[in-house]
């Protein structure tokens, strides 16, 4: 990437929960959730679930020193259980600021990684072998981050348990926004929510469940693909990407909802890993 134009996401990592490889999510992917977003030649990583184990390889590919900022929604493990495996991290030439703004009281990123990550006896290699090349940065929800390079972040707190952090990347008059994890109020609209969606040309929606099902877990913290359809056409978004699948749902499950969203609005459509949408 070197135009300074590119602007565009790619998913490393579609799911919630679990990871959930094998013959029946092939056209949907069963990795956990990692998004890699492109604004001229930098590189902006959001969630280190297992997806980011392949964008770890694909950067190492590129034959170049990495630099990236790594933004995390929030630390449950399926956000972070690929983060030790990230190949580029071994590299001390290469460079990573990593961001939290979702941890409370005496909690730290830098300190989450190392205690409940890459500690003895949950994982073999020290710590200081895997974040040489890192940087740390705590923030409060809702705080604006200016990455430089004309990449600003807004930020606003999500609706889950434990805390979570939405992202709206502005870059050169456009904006991709990171929903998730987030469970919708029961009439209405989260503020928030609809503040980082507001006329973005793509929102990325954390959309685990169903309407038919989703009373089975009120209070998980997540919310539905209709969700994200009433809230695209509140905020007036251009591209509404489904995410954090459920892993009990299969491919068939996946295409259903896919159908059946495009149906209710155009430009809907569940993410799949490898899919890339440009928005410049």
């Amino acid at each position: 990437m070197s135009s300074k134009d590119t602007f565009r996401i790619k998913f490393w990592g579609v799911r919630g929960s679990v990871p959930c490889p094998g013959p029946t999510t092939v056209r949907y992917g069963g990795n956990t959730t990692c998004m890699e977003i492109n604004c001229g030649n930098r590189i902006i990583i959001i969630d280190a679930g297992t997806g980011i184990r392949e964008l770890g390889i694909n950067l190492i590919q590129r034959g170049q020193k990495v630099e990236a900022d790594l933004l995390f929604t929030h630390t449950h493990l399926d956000h972070v259980n690929g983060f030790p495996f990230f190949g580029p991290f071994y590299n001390p030439n290469n460079k990573f600021n990593l961001f939290a703004g979702h941890l409370q009281h005496d909690h730290s990123i830098e300190n989450v990684l190392k205690e409940m990550i890459i500690t003895e006896p949950m994982f073999p290699v020290p710590a200081s072998v895997i974040l040489g090349s890192c940087s740390f940065t705590d923030f409060n929800s809702g705080e604006t981050l200016d990455l430089g390079d004309d990449i600003v972040v807004e930020t606003a707190p999500l609706n889950h348990p434990n805390g979570a952090c939405g992202y709206r990347v502005n870059y050169r008059g456009k904006v991709i926004s990171v929903i998730t994890d987030t469970e919708h109020p029961e009439e209405g609209f989260d503020e928030n929510v609809l503040k980082l969606a507001k006329d973005a040309d793509v929102m990325v929606y954390d959309s685990a469940y169903t309407d038919e099902v989703y009373h089975n877990f009120k209070g998980w913290g997540h919310s539905t693909w209709q969700e994200a359809v009433k809230i695209a056409k509140e905020a007036n978004v251009t591209k509404t990407v489904l995410f954090h699948h459920d892993p009990s749902h299969n491919d068939n499950k996946m295409d259903e909802i896919a159908e059946e969203a495009a149906a209710a609005r155009f430009g809907t459509e569940p993410a799949r890993e490898g899919m890339v949408i440009k928005v410049l």
